[in-house]
């Protein structure tokens, strides 16, 4: 089958290899399309501590199931089916596992990480990922293109869980990338009557983020968002803020700017090497404010996703930029680095 290897930092190269076996606890999907996510990017120009070259990346995965393994008993899932793939699959024993959050097992291991990803003609999905149901079918309104997006959208909507955003709600967001944008859309679908999007790369987010109604978009570098906020809040302040971005003033400054009762996602993850920042915790004390990490998402974010998009409630196609086949998957991850796009999505098999 044909796959694009990494090889190691700034080498993938398409080649071909032997197809997967599928094993009796296993199942085989056909790869139609996997979408290039930021931390594809980041695997190809810095490594990863789970990625162990050659290796096939890529987790924002759809396909069509190819066979699957004689000792699987799922009803749901028959040969030929849609189906998305959840990322992460835990050890199936940990406290988490137990309590199904498997993105949260200290000895996860993703799809496109640990076992071979979405980059190529075919994936295995190993037993423990069948058992914990990680092979999603989608709903018969969904593309596989459309579908592409839903690896993303969970994440998302993992990190909303905690925010209860609802009517009236003013929504702050830092970063106009693909997951910025996402999150505004579904705070726009939760009820929010203010959703602000800011990011210094405001000519990009003007582009992308003007396709989606009734955003605020903001330039920090000529707008005050402090004074847009009281503007728009009387100066209440925000009801929830959501640092989409690796950017330690974005979380220091979305602290300031919450109203009483506000609650922050700390979304982005920061560089490891440069992950502590300094806060007057006295700002959450008094004010009764709520502080969230999210990380990855489960199968229920999942099915939430694909919900929001078959419902058209989240319009799918407005993040998809560009398609491109596997052989151009180098130029797709430049164009993801250098923010020409908001998902590109690789297109595999028909």
């Amino acid at each position: 089958m044909r796959a694009a290897i990494f090889h190691g930092i700034e080498d993938i190269r398409i080649e071909d290899i032997p197809k997967p076996v599928c094993k009796e606890g296993e199942i085989l999907v056909k790869v139609h399309y996997c979408a290039i996510c930021g931390t594809d990017v980041r695997i190809y120009f810095s490594g990863h501590k789970k990625v162990v070259p050659p290796t096939v990346i890529g987790h924002e995965i759809t396909g069509t199931i190819a066979e699957i393994g004689s000792k699987v008993d799922d009803p749901e899932l028959k040969v030929g089916d849609k189906v998305a793939l959840v990322t992460s699959i835990g050890c199936g024993k940990c406290k988490m596992c137990n309590k199904g959050l498997y993105n949260l097992c200290p000895d996860t291991k993703a799809i496109g990480y640990f076992y071979p990803g979405g980059y190529a003609e075919y994936v295995v999905v190993p037993e423990e990922g069948v058992k914990q149901k990680t092979v999603l079918k989608l709903p018969e309104n969904i593309s596989l293109k459309e579908g592409a997006i839903i690896e993303a959208l969970s994440c998302a909507i993992n990190g909303q869980n905690y925010l209860n955003i609802s009517k009236g709600d003013t929504v702050i967001i830092y970063g106009g990338g693909p997951i910025g944008l996402m999150h505004a859309v579904l705070a726009q679908a939760s009820g929010a009557k203010h959703v602000i999007v800011s990011d210094p790369s405001y000519q990009r987010l003007k582009q992308f983020g003007s396709q989606f109604e009734g955003l605020i978009l903001v330039d920090p570098a000529t707008t005050n968002l402090k004074e847009e906020v009281n503007k728009l809040t009387n100066g209440y302040g925000a009801d929830v803020v959501i640092t989409a971005c690796p950017a330690k003033q974005a979380q220091i400054e979305g602290l300031e700017l919450l109203g009483s009762k506000g609650r922050i996602s700390l979304f982005g993850g920061l560089p490891k090497d440069n992950s502590m920042i300094t806060i007057d915790a006295n700002i959450i004390h008094y004010k009764e404010l709520s502080v969230f990490g999210a990380f990855a998402s489960n199968r229920n974010d999942y099915l939430k996703a694909a919900k929001l998009i078959a419902e058209n409630k989240i319009e799918a196609g407005k993040f998809v930029t560009v398609t491109l086949p596997l052989e151009k998957i180098n130029e797709g991850i430049s164009m993801v680095k250098k923010g020409e796009v908001l998902k590109c999505v690789i297109e595999i098999g028909g």
